[in-house]
Parts: structure tokens; sequence; C-alpha cells
């Protein structure tokens, strides 16, 4: 049975306070997993109390929950799990174009801020409907999550360049293809970030590096340059509870993951922007929220 590491040595990067995790999931009982998406994760449930024991490892102060797919467009667990964190909790949903305005308000109550498209197979929803969830986004203040195969992201940029919300492109792009700081596909992530509404999150390597742990050289790479480009344009979140992972062997080290990617930026005020002011910037939180 897969047992998740929640304490040890620090990481050596030490988080500046009020740093924010941007990206990660939780379960509560009670909530199945539900046609479409894929299974719960491995192991014991990934709880809030498991979290919150994550976050005093890794000196995580604020934390954004998003809607894992299990749960499809159902965000029943979501909304518990906002509720059981209090306020250094805010949430990413799913919507659709049935969602209503009434919802929408609900869902602003509970603590959501944004809208999650995933365009791979167990998303609830894809790029097709990426023109309505904007509108609905950027009338309540949401930002969107959107996460798809990079390796097409030329074929979207005109769409993504017309997006009226703030944005973030999830999980290093995943650009299944392979990419380097010179590809196309990188120079487009770089003009949808001059644009002033596009942030780049650093989470999930493992995901879509070629080259692997523990130096994922290859995503690293594309990060670097990113990071160096745009340090103002850079989240960062855990991927934790990794739901990818179901054995012991495929399960990562926490401390030594946040040290890796973190090490990608290039200094301290790096780190600072993508860890607490890039966030504050992307989710709309006020001063002193969360």
């Amino acid at each position: 049975m897969l047992v998740r590491t929640l304490s040890g040595p620090a990481p050596k990067t030490k988080l500046p306070e009020g740093a924010v995790d941007t990206q990660m999931h939780m379960y509560l009982p009670g909530y199945p997993a539900l046609p479409g998406g894929p299974g719960l994760p491995a192991g014991a449930l990934p709880d809030p109390d498991q979290y919150r024991q994550l976050m005093g490892w890794l000196g995580i102060n604020r934390v954004i929950i998003t809607q894992g797919n299990a749960q499809q467009k159902d965000n029943g667990n979501l909304v518990a799990c906002l509720s059981e964190m209090g306020d250094v909790a805010r949430g990413v949903c799913v919507i659709d174009a049935t969602t209503s305005d009434a919802e929408m308000e609900r869902l602003s109550a509970a603590g959501v801020v944004g809208a999650r498209i995933m365009d791979l197979p167990g998303g609830a929803v894809g790029l097709s409907e990426l023109e309505i969830i904007d509108a609905k986004a950027a009338e309540h203040g949401w930002m969107l999550a959107i996460q798809f195969d990079g390796s097409n992201i030329l074929d979207h940029e005109p769409r993504l360049a017309a997006l009226k919300s703030r944005w973030c492109l999830d999980h290093h792009g995943k650009f299944f293809c392979g990419v380097t700081p010179d590809s196309d596909e990188v120079a487009a992530v770089m003009r949808l970030m001059d644009a002033g509404n596009l942030w780049f999150k650093f989470a999930g390597v493992y995901e879509s590096s070629k080259s692997g742990g523990p130096d994922y050289a290859d995503v690293a790479a594309v990060a670097r340059a990113l990071g160096a480009y745009a340090p103002e344009r850079i989240i960062w979140g855990t991927n934790w509870p990794h739901n990818l992972a179901r054995e012991q062997t495929d399960y990562p080290d926490d401390a030594a993951l946040t040290d890796t990617v973190l090490g990608w930026l290039e200094d301290d005020a790096s780190r600072r922007l993508a860890l607490v002011d890039n966030p504050r910037q992307l989710f709309g939180l006020r001063p002193g929220e969360l």
C-alpha cells in the first residue's frame, strides 16, 4: 500500500512567509470517483489532515485546491475541503456551459477563485468549451487553469491570446513532444506571457519529462529560460498527492522535489515572486487574504 511521507528534514530552500502552493488536490470521505475520470488516489485518502502535515514540513502557508479529475464536474468534494481548510485555502473548480450565475456566486462564496480546463484523458472539460468558460470566469473575476498537450500550443495560440481572464498554463506546459528553450512552442509561451494575463506553473514536472529525475534536465532547461524571461509570470505547486503514483517506488520525495524545482529560479527574489506575489495577482487575492 502506498504511504505518503509527510515529514522529515526540511527542504534546503526556505520558502518565504506567505508561500502559496498553487497546485494540489485534496479529498474527503463520501465523494466517490465518477465515470469519465480516474479513480481516487492510491493509499490512504489524501485529506486535509495529511496536507496540513505537508504544509508544516515544506513551509507552505497558503493553498489553492484544484478540483480533481476523479470527481469530474461535481465540485462537492472541493467545496467541503475549502470549508475544512478555512481561510488558508481557495479553490479552482470545474464549470461548463450549463453552470448558472447563481451557482457561480455560490462557488465564489465558498472560496472558489478559478475554473479548470483539462484537455487530456480524464479531464472533465476540455478546450472545446474554452471561450464559454472564459466568458463566465471573466464576468465573475475568476482565473483559468488550463492544461493540454503543449506540443499543440501553436495551434491553440490564437484562442489563448484572445482570453479575457487571467490564466495559467499548467504543469510546465506538458510538452509531450519534447522541447528546448529555442523551440517554437516555448516562443509561443513567451508571446502569451507578454500579453500580460498568462502565468506559467511549475508543478508536476515528472508528468512530462522525458529525461526523468532526479534532475529532469529537459524540463529544467525550459523552466530556467521562462523563469529568467518573465519571473513575474511564474507560479509553483507541489502537485500533491502526486495522483499518478500508484506504487511506493513512484512516489516522489516532496522536500527534494521542492529544492529541485525552486532551484530553477535565479534567486530568492524570483522565488518570492513565484511563491507569494505572483499567486496573489493571478488568483485575485487581496493583501492580507489567506
